[in-house]
């Protein structure tokens, strides 16, 4: 018997700075809920209500770091080109322009877990200094979550 076949895509979400924000206040903080809300906006948008249940099976924000910006997105192995051409349709989230890019692709949690782990640690090692207290604790517990990642 053949398991569930999932993809795991490593994303990076770019504020956009240049553009002034759709509303007023501050920029978002990307959280699990913001992202997959976006995301799901987007499938409907754009391959309407039977692409979006299709895509919402194995549809899941799996980890996200609101300090690097990075997140672990999971769908299926048929849908996942839909839902990766989805994120790039992506304009806004909340009241803030965003651009997703691709950084890594796999077909297990594994694989793309050590990519993000090497992003967050370079990252991490060349923002260490301008970090506040509570950003460092906030980027050591985000790197724990994605350390105990599985499924």
């Amino acid at each position: 018997m053949v398991g569930f076949k999932n993809r795991y895509m490593l994303m990076e979400v770019f504020l956009d700075p240049d553009k002034d924000l759709l509303g007023e206040g501050n920029p978002i903080i990307l959280t699990q809920f913001n992202l997959s809300k976006a995301i799901k906006d987007s499938i409907l948008v754009n391959f309407g209500e039977c692409g979006l249940g299709s895509s919402l099976g194995s549809f899941q924000v799996k980890y996200e770091n609101p300090i690097t910006k990075l997140c672990i997105v999971r769908s299926s192995r048929e849908e996942h080109r839909q839902v990766w051409s989805a994120m790039t349709l992506v304009k806004s989230i909340g009241n803030c322009p965003v651009v997703f890019n691709l950084l890594d692709i796999s077909g297990c949690i594994r694989a793309c877990k050590d990519r993000a782990l090497k992003c967050e640690t370079e990252r991490l090692k060349q923002s260490s200094k301008s970090l506040s207290e509570e950003e460092n604790r906030m980027m050591n517990r985000c790197l724990d979550k994605l350390k105990q990642l599985e499924n």
